[in-house]
């Protein structure tokens, strides 16, 4: 589920300049993206701020509950899942996000919201997943309130797509995204309103995959915790 815009885009944000790209800052070391590291930071999490915690408010609606799963696909080099929207969508077409989605009422914390959305999503059996744990709550511009849920994600799943909401998962190396030369920040004004976002654009042979807003956001408070 992406979260930015809950209205069709009034704007291509591949198209919007980029201002500032963090080349000053430190990659997270390779030991540290382990699962044994991974399991150690979150068994033994160190104090530490997201950077990221709130879009300025676009729509006027009541706030909602959402959980996505921030999935670590466990290779040699390991990866981070992500899905991407069909373009026939009405909200959200062709953008790139996380498996995940609105809490039903049923769903007993975050994760079980997480975990039930990746199943609907991708196919995705939750006997494969390893939670990990949380990070703070990131609230985009459309009200959702959306705990990221990390976990460890075997290498054996088998996912299944469900075409209408998802058209394609693929993976990023965690490497990758956790290295800060690669996150850029752009900014769009539109009506008197000043926006500024992250984006992680992840070549992926002939594909770009365009990685930004509410997703990349929440990559980067994951940054911030592993830097910590």
């Amino acid at each position: 589920m992406a979260f930015l815009m809950s209205k069709p885009l009034i704007f291509d944000p591949q198209q919007v300049p980029v201002f500032q790209v963090d080349t000053h800052l430190a990659a997270v070391p390779a030991q540290h993206l382990t699962p044994a590291a991974l399991q150690a930071r979150f068994a033994n999490p160190p104090l530490w701020q997201p950077e990221l915690v709130r879009e300025r408010k676009f729509l006027d609606r009541a706030p909602a509950q959402a959980a996505v799963l921030l999935g670590l696909v466990m290779r040699d080099e390991p990866t981070v899942l992500l899905t991407q929207r069909p373009s026939h969508m009405s909200t959200h077409a062709g953008q790139i996000a996380f498996a995940g989605g609105k809490s039903d009422e049923a769903d007993v914390d975050a994760a079980a919201t997480a975990l039930r959305e990746a199943h609907e999503e991708v196919g995705l059996d939750a006997r494969h997943v390893q939670v990990l744990g949380v990070l703070p709550e990131y609230v985009t511009g459309s009200a959702f309130h959306v705990t990221p849920v990390v976990a460890l994600i075997s290498p054996n799943m088998a996912l299944q797509l469900n075409a209408h909401e998802v058209a394609d998962a693929f993976e990023v190396p965690l490497a990758f995204l956790m290295n800060p030369a690669h996150h850029r920040w752009h900014r769009y004004e539109f009506e008197g309103v000043t926006r500024e976002w992250l984006s992680m654009p992840y070549q992926d042979g002939e594909q770009l995959r365009f990685v930004w807003g509410a997703t990349a956001g929440m990559l980067r408070n994951f940054y911030r915790f592993l830097r910590a």
